[in-house]
């Protein structure tokens, strides 16, 4: 269970919400209104105030390298710090099938970053975060910039983490996918949350 309180953000606040095991939660609302800051704040990126909490666990309780593990971010855009993509995955064996059920190739491991497309950094990213197996995953519009079918496999990844307990916090932009994705959907505006009608 993940446990935000009290939370504020350069765009204001106070946030609170809470994503229980098995959950799609989709956070939606203007651009520019701060969703992705509450996604860095949550992630220990940014410095604010309020509580965050994993399981009745405050935050700062926990080391940082392992609460990004437990919570994990993938932002809009990704950073890549290494020429190969492979050197950027403790366990590339691990990461292959999840690779491969983002709608990649296996080989992807052995690609060079700068001959990525958006859209492949973007599942690459996601798979970077997920191979630690994290309990709550904070995604940044991780559909944007993929076409229909990778946009498809990477939904149903997200669905399988949601169907093995993974507590997953969203934003998109797209009311559809909120509508047939998302357990819940919250909107932000002016710097504070609301819980709009519930989807399945």
């Amino acid at each position: 269970m993940l446990e935000v309180s009290g939370l504020w953000t350069k765009a204001g606040g106070p946030v609170s919400l809470n994503v229980r095991p098995g959950e799609i939660v989709a956070l939606r609302g203007p651009s520019g209104s701060g969703k992705s800051l509450i996604l860095r704040a949550i992630a220990d990126l940014d410095a604010t105030e309020g509580s965050v909490l994993l399981n009745g666990i405050p935050r700062d309780r926990i080391p940082a390298p392992e609460w990004r593990k437990k919570v994990a971010l993938v932002p809009a855009e990704s950073g890549w710090w290494a020429d190969r993509v492979g050197d950027h995955f403790a366990d590339p064996d691990a990461a292959r099938p999840l690779i491969t059920s983002l709608g990649l190739d296996a080989d992807a491991l052995e690609w060079e970053v700068n001959r990525l497309s958006t859209g492949e950094r973007q599942r690459l990213a996601i798979a970077r975060a997920l191979v630690h197996d994290p309990q709550v995953w904070l995604l940044d519009e991780p559909t944007a910039a993929l076409d229909g079918n990778a946009a498809r496999s990477t939904e149903n990844v997200i669905r399988e983490g949601c169907g093995r307990g993974a507590a997953i916090l969203m934003v998109t932009h797209d009311p559809a996918q909120a509508d047939r994705f998302a357990t819940r959907s919250l909107f932000l505006a002016d710097g504070r949350l609301s819980e709009m009608s519930a989807v399945q």
